[in-house]
């Protein structure tokens, strides 16, 4: 099964983007017309920098406006048609893109579209090419894979074939349910794209929010497992058109695109009978829980770190034996605070809990994770760490064994009772670039089988702010991503990219009653939040009462509640949060981020940290 993408998906020069293609590992590539416009070389160059490459040029796109028109303009057509016909021999492309016709100048006449297309294919083949004729979304009149396919079949010419692209299908709510009889060999081309559902006009949504697949919500598994069912022999393609990606580094996109592809692939044999794929990625080993989180810390957030965590109930158990590394524990959750960090604290790494560390390590590899280097000392554990899109590290680790990472700490104590109620780690929040979010959500999906929910969009004091959680189906595993469109700007909220550990436990207020006690940095929440929960809720006297005497968020979904309460920021980005979930919730009081957010600032504004 070959791979292509087409250079539309990329940013930079069209030599830019063949380069990042070919180093992603892609054995092909859709040229898109504008990208030869605008490239110095010439097309022989191009082909044979695509050849030097190891990339076959699988078609060149798109050939626009050209049937059901006026015999005039159809002449001019085929004038124009000839031009680029020529134009794809000398890139040595085998296939030409034509799309359904916007032209105002056309008419709703099958026969005569037929017509004008079995012209164009008599003269493509004169060029020794094929045409993949390809319904627009929101085409004149051709808007359907079915009215597509039935204008080819009209023509009849054995140049003349059909590409199937799935945000064209799938936009509309279509389906390729009657693909089953269509003739194989009349398979031309397929195009993949995934997108978020959106109520837009189709077109705005076509040009600016395609995904790679497995970043939306579109059924690429189903859609391409009908496609190759009916016989298409060629490659699987990428053509996403996307603001981000086309701003983003070349080679970084190319990457992403390409972990899109494996994991696609993976999902198909999965899915039904193996098709000249590569060789699968190892199995995702299912994740048992978060084994540690490190916060990367100089030295002032780090003390200040320190004290949120014994004020909080957690005990320092342990020194690494060869790093500046320290091991936190209350309960099941471990914090590891790092002194090597060289602005503020911040949330450097995670480690996954697996019982099969090595495979989840080979996985990652196969998907493209970058590895990050790592010094150890003798008899140390050999962890292995990949960075994630935002730069986190992540490491796979089983704590339980012999040779496991807990043996890399001196340990000095134990973590005794859970003094404030603490019992595991719940989630991560970790803020993502903007440019970074869909990629961020793939990255997740693919290595450890967590599945987006509960995306968001709120409305927060300093800006808008996106919001998905990826889990596992356990819900051992919760990850929450948050990103703004423009960077914070120093004034608001003094809190650049917050990021947040939270932590669970069974009785949130004992655990309220032993903080305020123990010191810990509580956040204070403004009066006016518990007054509209009053409004909204009803909620019993005495439940709001302790609600509003202990800082202490609520949300609810059906009868499944869920208590949060946090910390003040702990240097510049990082705070705590301490949740409890009743059976059925599985939100993260995504509502009341625009509260906490606001009460954050205040609580920078009156520490005199604007």
């Amino acid at each position: 099964m070959r791979r292509s993408i087409a250079t539309v998906c990329l940013s930079g020069t069209l030599e830019d983007k063949l380069s990042a293609a070919a180093a992603a590992g892609f054995d092909g590539v859709e040229i898109f017309e504008n990208d030869l416009l605008a490239c110095p070389l010439s097309p022989e160059q191009v082909a044979a920098r695509c050849a030097d490459l190891g990339l076959a040029i699988e078609l060149y796109q798109p050939f626009r406006d050209f049937e059901a028109v006026p015999a005039e303009l159809h002449r001019r057509n085929l004038r124009r048609a000839g031009h680029k016909f020529a134009l794809a021999r000398r890139l040595g492309a085998g296939t030409v893109l034509v799309c359904s016709t916007v032209a105002p100048e056309a008419v709703d006449d099958d026969d005569l579209a037929a017509g004008q297309l079995r012209a164009l294919a008599d003269l493509a083949a004169e060029h020794g090419l094929r045409v993949a004729y390809e319904a627009l979304a929101w085409g004149r009149f051709v808007r359907t894979w079915e009215r597509s396919a039935d204008l080819v079949l009209r023509a009849d010419h054995p140049a003349l074939g059909l590409c199937l692209d799935s945000f064209h299908v799938l936009s509309r709510g279509g389906d390729l349910a009657g693909l089953a009889g269509f003739p194989a060999e009349k398979l031309f081309f397929l195009q993949l794209a995934d997108a978020p559902h959106l109520r837009m006009d189709v077109l705005q949504w076509s040009r600016h929010h395609r995904l790679f697949p497995g970043q939306g919500a579109f059924d690429l598994t189903g859609f391409t497992s009908q496609v190759l069912a009916a016989g298409y022999p060629g490659p699987l393609s990428l053509e996403v058109f996307n603001d981000v990606f086309r701003q983003a580094p070349p080679d970084r996109a190319a990457v992403d695109a390409m972990r899109s592809l494996v994991a696609l692939e993976e999902r198909l044999v999965r899915h039904g009978p193996a098709r000249g794929y590569a060789t699968p990625p190892p199995a995702a080993p299912a994740p048992e829980g978060f084994a540690f989180v490190e916060l990367a810390a100089d030295a002032e957030s780090g003390t200040a770190a320190a004290r949120a965590l014994a004020a909080t109930g957690f005990a320092h158990i342990g020194q690494h034996r060869s790093k500046p590394v320290q091991l936190w524990q209350q309960g099941e959750a471990r914090v590891l605070l790092n002194a090597t960090g060289t602005a503020g604290a911040a949330i450097g790494a995670f480690a996954v809990e697996t019982g099969d560390p090595e495979r989840a390590a080979r996985r990652a590899t196969a998907l493209l994770a970058p590895a990050l280097p790592r010094t150890r000392g003798t008899a140390e554990a050999d962890l292995t760490s990949v960075a994630a899109p935002d730069g986190t590290a992540v490491f796979f680790c089983r704590t339980g064994a012999p040779d496991g990472w807990l043996g890399d700490f001196i340990l000095s104590g134990t973590p005794g009772p859970a003094r404030t109620g603490i019992t595991a780690i719940d989630h991560l929040a970790l803020s993502q670039p903007f440019d970074a979010f869909d990629e961020a959500t793939l990255f997740y999906r693919s290595l450890f089988g967590l599945e987006p929910e509960h995306d968001a969009e709120l409305a927060a004091p300093f800006g808008l702010v996106r919001s998905r959680a990826v889990t596992d189906p356990g819900r051992l595993l919760r990850l929450l991503l948050d990103g703004t469109l423009l960077r914070r700007g120093a004034w608001a909220p003094a809190v650049p990219d917050p990021q947040h550990v939270a932590f669970a436990t069974d009785d949130i207020f004992r655990t309220a009653r032993a903080l305020r006690d123990r010191g810990a940095p509580l956040l204070d929440v403004p009066a006016n939040y518990y007054d509209d929960l009053d409004a909204r809720l009803a909620l019993d006297p005495a439940l709001l009462a302790a609600l509003r005497e202990h800082n202490v968020l609520y949300d609810r979904d059906g009868d499944a509640e869920y208590f949060h309460l946090c910390t003040e920021i702990l240097g510049s980005r990082i705070f705590f949060e301490i949740v409890q979930r009743s059976a059925g919730y599985t939100g993260y009081g995504t509502a009341n981020a625009p509260v906490r957010m606001a009460a954050h600032r205040a609580a920078h504004s009156r520490s005199g940290l604007r």
